[in-house]
């Protein structure tokens, strides 16, 4: 079975009160100072219910007009992460500040608004901190502000509207199966760092470096198991091709989760709130926003659930 398959079928099978309480309950044994069996019965029905409303976003959304897109897919996505956080956090939500979105945008837009260019501010408390800090081991995000673009930048397959626009955002260094990465040179250009300084930070987010080895435009890395985390530097797109940014402000821990949040977070502020450019955008399609922002959306509404499930079905594989 093709592992898209597999995802959503590992969905239709969470959507069951006993099957729902048993998947809990193996994640809550490996949880300290918790009654197992309690948290599970207690916690089913919403993680249940958390998975059932977010894919059922998802798939409205794909029906609906554009305009309505970006609200369906974020509270699609809230949802997923809701349930997701449940097989960790069997309390979640601990308190009310956990509920805000954890995340803020300029209130009042200029006259020559750019979406690529807009920034979001990372809040200190909220579903943003909390599900990095708890889902992807990231305590502190590495960033305060970031702009539409940057985020853009990490999402793979949005790479040829870049290189169209003639920047390389993104180098492909191998695939999730491989154990060998092979990494362009021109690297540490856009690192501003020595080969050596380069293979040191990269080894802090791989898997044991077995041998390393060079020619004149690469440096291959051999490994001791293939690349499994999503969290890191490295960008993986659906077919399991493992990137590096060129931007070395975004060599840092951060899963293409986060991205695609940040990103959905915005688009339906605006949608919600700025009728009048979203309007426009959409209707005369005046600038490069479009493109990018209409891309986006046929990325995330498949590769979000996939990723969620995939997070939900790598526990389960954890358990057995």
């Amino acid at each position: 079975m093709h592992f898209q398959e597999e995802i959503q079928s590992f969905y239709t099978y969470l959507q069951s009160q006993q099957t729902a309480q048993n998947y809990l309950l193996q994640c809550y044994k490996q949880i300290d100072k918790i009654d197992a069996e309690r948290k599970s019965y207690e916690n089913c029905n919403v993680f249940m219910y958390c998975l059932h409303h977010g894919r059922e976003y998802y798939r409205a959304g794909e029906k609906l007009d554009t305009v309505l897109k970006p609200v369906m897919y974020f509270y699609g996505m809230a949802h997923l992460l809701k349930a997701c956080l449940l097989t960790k956090r069997p309390e979640y939500p601990e308190s009310t500040s956990v509920l805000a979105h954890g995340v803020s945008t300029r209130k009042r837009k200029k006259k020559d608004y750019s979406f690529l260019e807009d920034e979001v501010k990372v809040q200190h408390k909220g579903l943003f901190p909390y599900f990095s800090e708890h889902l992807f081991g990231i305590n502190k995000v590495p960033f305060e502000k970031v702009t539409m673009k940057s985020l853009f930048q990490l999402i793979p397959e949005l790479i040829t509207f870049f290189t169209y626009e003639q920047e390389h955002s993104l180098v492909k260094i191998g695939h999730l199966d491989d154990l060998t990465i092979t990494v362009p040179k021109t690297i540490c250009d856009d690192y501003h760092m020595t080969e050596n300084a380069l293979i040191k930070r990269l080894e802090s987010y791989l898997p044991k470096v077995l041998v390393k080895e060079e020619n004149s435009k690469s440096i291959m890395l051999n490994l001791n198991e293939p690349i499994t985390s999503d969290v890191g530097p490295f960008q993986i797109n659906l077919n399991s091709e493992v990137y590096l940014p060129t931007n070395r402000d975004f060599f840092i821990p951060i899963s293409e989760v986060m991205v695609h949040y940040l990103l959905l977070y915005n688009l339906s502020m605006l949608s919600r709130y700025e009728a009048e450019w979203w309007g426009e955008l959409l209707a005369t399609k005046p600038d490069a926003d479009y493109p990018f922002i209409s891309r986006f959306l046929d990325i995330t509404q498949e590769k979000i659930p996939l990723m969620m499930g995939k997070y939900l079905y790598k526990k389960m594989e954890g358990q057995s």
